[in-house]
Order: C-alpha cells, then sequence, then structure tokens
C-alpha cells in the first residue's frame, strides 16, 4: 500500500489538520446527534472564514461548548456569552456565539419532534448517502436544491448561520453527500459505508466548497 502522502486527495485537503480530517471525517455518514450538532456548529463558525481556520480550533470549541452537548448549550446564559467572547480558543464573534446557542434550541425541537436530528436530517436524501461522481474541483457543487430546502426548513424551525451554502457544507461533512473527487482514495472507501437502501441520485455543480472560499 503506497504511503499516505503519495496517495490522490481532495485538492483542499494541503495541511496537516486538513489531511487527518479529509482521510478520517469527511463523507463519513454520521447518524449520532452530537455529532451532528458539533458539524452544524462547527460550519456555521467558518461562515466568512477558512475551513483549517475552524479545524484548528476544534478543541477550543468542545471546550467552549460543554462537548458539543446541545441541552447544555442550550442553557448558556448572556454571562457565558460574554466570557466566550474572551475565550481565545474559538472564533470570538457574539453573531455565531449567540446563533450556536439559538442552534442548540432549535435542535432539541428537531429531536422532540422527530426523535433525533439524524431522523429529520437523513430524510432529506431518504437515509441514504447521495453518491457523486465529480472528476475535478470545479465540479463540486457550492450548493444544490436539496441543500436550499433544508436551509429554509432550518430557519423556519428558528435556526441561524444556515444558508444554502453552509448547509452543503454540512451535508458534505455529515456524510449525506459523498463530495470526494473520483480520483481521489478516499471516494471509494466513502462509498462502502452507503446505507444498502435508498438513492444514489447525481448531481451537478461548477464550484468548489473546500478552498477556503467564504460561505454564507
Amino acid at each position: 500500500m503506497p504511503l499516505n502522502r503519495a496517495r490522490r486527495r481532495c485538492h483542499w485537503a494541503r495541511g496537516g489538520p486538513d489531511i487527518a480530517y479529509h482521510d478520517h471525517e469527511w463523507g463519513v455518514p454520521v447518524r449520532a446527534d452530537r455529532r451532528l450538532f458539533e458539524l452544524l456548529l462547527l460550519e456555521g463558525a467558518q461562515a466568512g472564514l477558512s475551513w483549517a481556520t475552524v479545524l484548528a480550533r476544534r478543541s477550543g470549541y468542545r471546550a467552549a461548548f460543554a462537548a458539543f452537548d446541545p441541552a447544555r448549550v442550550a442553557r448558556f446564559t448572556k454571562a457565558r456569552v460574554e466570557r466566550l467572547l474572551r475565550d481565545p480558543g474559538i472564533i470570538r464573534h457574539r453573531g455565531k456565539i449567540e446563533s450556536a446557542i439559538t442552534n442548540a434550541g432549535a435542535f432539541l425541537a428537531v429531536q422532540r419532534e422527530h426523535g433525533s436530528f439524524a431522523a429529520y436530517l437523513w430524510s432529506y436524501v431518504d437515509g441514504r448517502p447521495v453518491q457523486n461522481r465529480w472528476r475535478l474541483p470545479r465540479h463540486v457543487p457550492a450548493q444544490t436544491s436539496v441543500s436550499h430546502t433544508l436551509s429554509r426548513d432550518l430557519k423556519r424551525r428558528g435556526f441561524t448561520f444556515v444558508g444554502p451554502t453552509i448547509c452543503y457544507a454540512f451535508m458534505q461533512a455529515a456524510g449525506l453527500v459523498n463530495d470526494h473527487l473520483t480520483s481521489c482514495f478516499r471516494h471509494t472507501e466513502v462509498m462502502g459505508l452507503a446505507a444498502p437502501k435508498g438513492r444514489e441520485p447525481a448531481g451537478k455543480g461548477r464550484s468548489s466548497l473546500r478552498s477556503g472560499r467564504r460561505r454564507t
């Protein structure tokens, strides 16, 4: 087997943290609610920044946001927000911090309605990851009709920092879509993790997400 450094990866996996995340997490189907809340929180924190910036603070976010327990985060007070604004381990942006707390409450409401947030989220792809077969970075979409639909419904439910581009990045991260390029060694590996039932719709797109571009 070739050494990891010789493997072909998606274009955005350039540095150590990016490579580790790409090789072990990105595109892997996630069905655990706390993990989904973590990804949703981090994707919202990234808005306007690079993913590498968020990855570098991931442990800081874990400490600051109660190990990504939505029930605990939903109870954060205004005093807690002020303390977080002084925390160098996270991105000190009031809107994003307050969004995480708001979203925690909305996340719990979805759990109560659907039994789990995972059940709600995975219904958007009929329970099975979409297996895309993009050959070039420019083919990977920044958003899709599904991410638009998800974004609209999340906003209706009170979530913030959940625009269609953030939602599509969330879908990529949580493995609802396999957007590894076909030349990437992880494409086939991630495809093998798909659930046995559901559909495999193909998509079209032009722009790349993991290039450090800003998200809305």
